[in-house]
């Protein structure tokens, strides 16, 4: 196991590399001036020239992505042009932001895409599971900007139950575990879910569907074995692969969460990365785009290494 775990790492680290590079990249290569934010309309030649070559602007690119790199290396993301804050402390308030909301909003889609899966996978081919699968279809196909801009036109502007924006009272940047800032985050959180639940939900009713046609499981129903005991075996075996989109989904949400966290104004990183494209921001832009892409990197590092954990046989495949 041990083995397996410095070859996963091995194969992550030319990834997070070439991520780097790309990130670096596609950066530098977007149009507009990123001074244009902080210099003013009179600035003169000389002065573009001292804050260009402050942020290292004046370098070729090889030169700007080795400094940039190096920095990164000893965790210096740089600092803000828009603000003068270090990077670092902007990506990480916004990050935590996010890692609360894309999990919540991933163990609610897991909770109740795994019971449609189930439902549809068991009673196949019956109206229980046209019904599972129609509320999958609509998960996967809503668009999720839409649905909370309906979410919050509904429980917000007409029921008036929910708090339609913000992570807490007062415009609070900062939500903690408790009611009144939990009431903030059930909108963005059921929103998100949406898309979670349906790609789980249809994941899990093909897997319980093929398992259940296995030799295996007709001989445990020969046998004697209770269904409690079938469905234990059903679940040991589609758990692996549920989990493993489980935590692509919980990725995939981190990184993909600009739309509904700027519907909602949710303080994370996909509002961050919005003021930071608008702003021309590139350190910030730069340094939350590589925060979030090491997360999936390491992410899809931990699942390969629980998939292992609960079915052996993958480590020795």
């Amino acid at each position: 196991m041990i083995l397996f775990i410095l070859k996963r790492i091995g194969y992550a680290a030319p990834v997070a590399l070439g991520v780097s590079l790309v990130c670096f990249l596609l950066v530098h290569l977007a149009p507009g001036d990123p001074l244009s934010a902080i210099l003013p309309v009179d600035a003169t030649a000389e002065m573009q020239a001292q804050m260009r070559a402050a942020y290292g602007f004046d370098k070729p690119l090889p030169v700007q992505y080795g400094l940039w790199l190096w920095k990164v290396l000893q965790g210096d993301l740089g600092t803000s042009i828009a603000t003068g804050r270090p990077v670092l402390a902007e990506v990480g308030r916004a990050v935590g932001n996010s890692l609360i909301l894309a999990s919540v909003a991933t163990l609610i889609g897991f909770t109740f895409g795994t019971f449609f899966g189930f439902v549809a996978g068991y009673a196949r081919d019956s109206w229980l599971d046209r019904v599972a699968s129609a509320i999958a279809v609509f998960g996967v196909s809503v668009p999720h900007y839409w649905l909370g801009i309906v979410m919050v036109i509904v429980f917000s502007a007409t029921l008036g139950w929910l708090p339609p924006t913000g992570a807490g009272p007062q415009g609070s940047g900062n939500w903690f575990p408790d009611l009144e800032h939990l009431r903030y985050l059930l909108l963005p959180a059921i929103t998100m879910s949406v898309i979670p639940m349906g790609v789980i939900s249809r994941t899990v009713r093909a897997l319980v569907g093929d398992i259940l046609h296995q030799d295996f499981v007709q001989a445990l129903r020969a046998k004697g074995l209770s269904e409690f005991g079938v469905f234990r075996h059903v679940v040991k075996n589609a758990a692996p692969t549920a989990i493993a989109i489980m935590g692509l989904q919980l990725g995939y949400l981190l990184g993909g969460s600009i739309l509904i966290e700027t519907v909602f104004a949710w303080p994370g990183t996909g509002f961050l990365l919005n003021a930071a494209i608008f702003q021309r921001d590139l350190p910030l832009l730069q340094g939350t785009i590589l925060v979030l892409a090491m997360f999936f990197v390491t992410l899809n590092l931990l699942v390969d290494v629980v998939q292992t954990a609960l079915d052996p046989r993958i480590e020795r495949a």
